[in-house]
C-alpha cells in the first residue's frame, strides 16, 4: 500500500517538534552559585497539534492539498535549590497582591532561617 502524503508532513512537524523539545527544555542545565548553591530550572511545556489533507481525483499526477500546523509554549514554573544536599523547590509565581498574600509566601523562608538559627546555636 503507498504510503499517503499526510503522513509524510506529519512526520516533518513532529520532528521539528522534537528539535526544539526535549527534556533539557523541561529541567534545564544547573547553575551553580558562588556560594555553592545549585538552581536548576524547571518549566512547563505546552504543544498543540493539527494536520489535514484533501485527495483529489486522480489526473496523471496524484493530487493532493495538505497542511500541518504546530504551537509551542514554554512557561518558567520555579527553581529546584540544592544546598547542602537539601532540595527545595522555588515557585515563579505572579507578583502578591496583598500584605497577607506576601506575608504568607514568605512563611516558609521564615521557618528555615528560625531552624538555621537554632542548629547553629545548639552547636555552639
Amino acid at each position: 500500500m503507498d504510503r499517503h502524503p499526510i503522513g509524510d508532513l506529519t512526520e516533518v512537524t513532529l520532528s521539528k517538534i522534537k528539535e526544539m523539545v526535549d527534556v533539557n527544555t523541561i529541567v534545564g542545565d544547573p547553575i551553580t552559585t558562588p556560594d555553592g548553591i545549585m538552581l536548576i530550572p524547571v518549566s512547563k511545556v505546552t504543544f498543540g497539534f493539527g494536520s489535514g489533507g484533501s485527495d483529489f481525483p486522480k489526473t496523471e499526477k496524484p493530487a493532493f492539498g495538505g497542511g500541518n500546523g504546530a504551537g509551542v509554549k514554554i512557561d518558567p514554573v520555579g527553581f529546584l535549590c540544592i544546598t547542602d544536599g537539601v532540595v527545595k523547590m522555588i515557585t515563579i509565581t505572579s507578583p502578591a497582591s496583598s500584605t497577607i498574600d506576601r506575608l504568607v509566601e514568605q512563611v516558609p523562608d521564615i521557618l528555615d532561617r528560625i531552624d538555621q538559627f537554632i542548629d547553629k546555636h545548639k552547636k555552639q
